[in-house]
């Protein structure tokens, strides 16, 4: 009896000696200066927002590169060193645009998509310009006026996320361009000129054929309270005049950044756990109040891209079980280029990959809580649940579904072949606040965080990543979830 009670008793010892371990090597590589020499350089005036494309995000990405290098962390042999190269089409914004509706001039507009256009005939109303918007009508070379989004969803969000689907109609239908008419403040007006009035970037053999071989310009109008459309709604064969010039099209190149550790356990290491954020960001825009005109983006994403960074430095010195990818995304701020490029282009086989811990951020709003955007999608929810906990913090998924935020991120991309990938973000409550304040601002500096609440993010981010990469079964999407069965197609069970 008393050598049964000793050995349970050491086993209880040796698994709190095991757990507190864990917890140790997190801490014995994580610190405050680390922390803040990665995102002071990121988030620095000399890379000019980190845009996919520029010199500067070039130098982003050799920094990443050679951090990586410096920890130990090895390049994938399929690859030329840790850059995987991306070729990327880039459309320049016009240098004017000028649209009469009705006699009327709008002031508030921004092209979507556009081709140099000078246009002058007739505009149609055409309800939401949906499929069934077009039944018994004729638009054939006439610019179509619609209301923004759909009948379910009318906000910039939803009227970006039909804006394709639009397209693609008006286009069948013979349409020259869509005028759309969305019902939005300010603010929120400010953040989509400052976003439209950007290049564009598209993936080259990527473009729609059914988009590329035809003109179509596809401009949004704001239109606060719905007036204008109330007012056009009214009115049949409007004259119309559309100007649009100055669109320029060039070739230009980024990169993601791709490391890789081998695991410790000879069966478990051929399972990958990937670990991402996307190091891109805005680049150059408008000026704030201050007349600052770069837009930092600590928090999105430097502050992601950093808790890769300190994984990965923590993996190469405490090998964990299963091995280690590292992707660092470019192109994320366009439309998840960069994540969208990998799945296409993976440098290591898909279905060795079965977990994808992407890091993602807009702000933090509430310093007692990390935002585990779709862990409760996964069975790997209770590791990042006991992380947070082992730091003084709490682990919270479902925060603001209405901004959609788990499509809205390159975890998605990785979620749509089939891996369980959710999102590792900022504390919030609701997407609004200190949030809102530095999301996509030019406020957004490195001075104006909060490094006592980022260390304790960092650690768990780094120690979930660990019990996720060490535990004996193998993390799946939860039962009846939206891509379960994709994850059964991509692992063949």
């Amino acid at each position: 009896m008393k050598y049964t009670f000793l050995f349970f008793s050491f086993l209880l010892f040796s698994n709190t000696l095991i757990s507190q371990s864990e917890k140790e090597k997190v801490e014995a590589t994580i610190t405050k200066n680390k922390i803040e020499g990665h995102i002071y350089f990121l988030a620095d005036d000399l890379l000019k927002g980190r845009a996919t494309g520029t010199p500067e995000n070039k130098i982003a990405a050799s920094y990443l590169a050679n951090t990586l290098r410096g920890y130990g962390v090895k390049p994938v042999s399929a690859m030329d060193g840790y850059y995987q190269q991306i070729k990327l089409s880039k459309t320049t914004s016009p240098t004017r645009l000028a649209l009469n509706l009705g006699g009327q001039e709008f002031k508030n507009k921004i092209a979507l998509k556009a081709e140099n256009t000078n246009f002058s005939g007739i505009a149609i109303y055409l309800g939401y310009g949906l499929e069934e918007d077009y039944i018994g009508k004729d638009v054939a070379e006439k610019i179509i006026v619609v209301k923004g989004g759909a009948p379910n969803g009318t906000d910039a969000f939803s009227a970006f996320s039909l804006a394709t689907q639009k397209q693609q109609l008006a286009l069948q239908h013979g349409a020259v361009a869509i005028v759309e008419f969305i019902d939005t403040d300010d603010i929120t007006w400010g953040k989509i000129e400052h976003f439209a009035n950007s290049e564009r970037l598209v993936l080259v053999g990527d473009e729609n054929p059914s988009l590329s071989k035809k003109s179509l310009s596809h401009l949004w109008v704001q239109d606060k309270n719905g007036i204008f459309g109330v007012q056009l709604k009214t009115k049949e064969n409007i004259k119309t005049e559309l100007k649009i010039e100055g669109i320029t099209k060039t070739t230009v190149y980024s990169q993601n950044v791709v490391g890789m550790l081998e695991g410790s356990d000879p069966l478990l290491k051929d399972e990958f756990i990937i670990y991402s954020a996307h190091y891109d960001h805005v680049g150059i825009g408008s000026p704030d109040a201050t007349g600052d005109t770069i837009y930092n983006g600590a928090r999105d994403n430097a502050v992601g891209t950093t808790t890769v960074l300190s994984i990965a430095e923590n993996i190469a010195k405490y090998p964990t079980k299963r091995s280690a990818l590292f992707i660092l995304f470019t192109g994320e701020e366009k439309g998840l280029l960069g994540s969208q490029y990998y799945v296409e282009n993976p440098v290591l086989p898909l279905e060795k990959m079965v977990y994808c811990f992407n890091s993602d951020n807009a702000g933090y709003n509430d310093t007692s809580l990390i935002v585990g955007i779709g862990m409760t999608r996964t069975t790997a929810s209770d590791k990042i649940e006991q992380a947070a906990k082992a730091f003084g913090l709490t682990a919270v998924d479902n925060v603001a579904p209405e901004q959609g935020l788990f499509d809205r991120s390159d975890n998605v991309s990785f979620a749509k072949k089939g891996i369980p990938a959710p999102t590792f973000s900022l504390g919030f409550k609701t997407f609004d606040g200190d949030v809102t304040k530095y999301y996509h601002q030019a406020g957004d500096e490195a001075d104006t965080l909060d490094y006592d609440y980022l260390l304790k993010f960092f650690q768990s981010y780094v120690l979930a990543g660990r019990l996720i990469a060490n535990d004996p079964k193998t993390p799946t999407w939860t039962a009846g979830d939206k891509y379960e069965e994709a994850g059964k197609k991509l692992y063949k069970k």
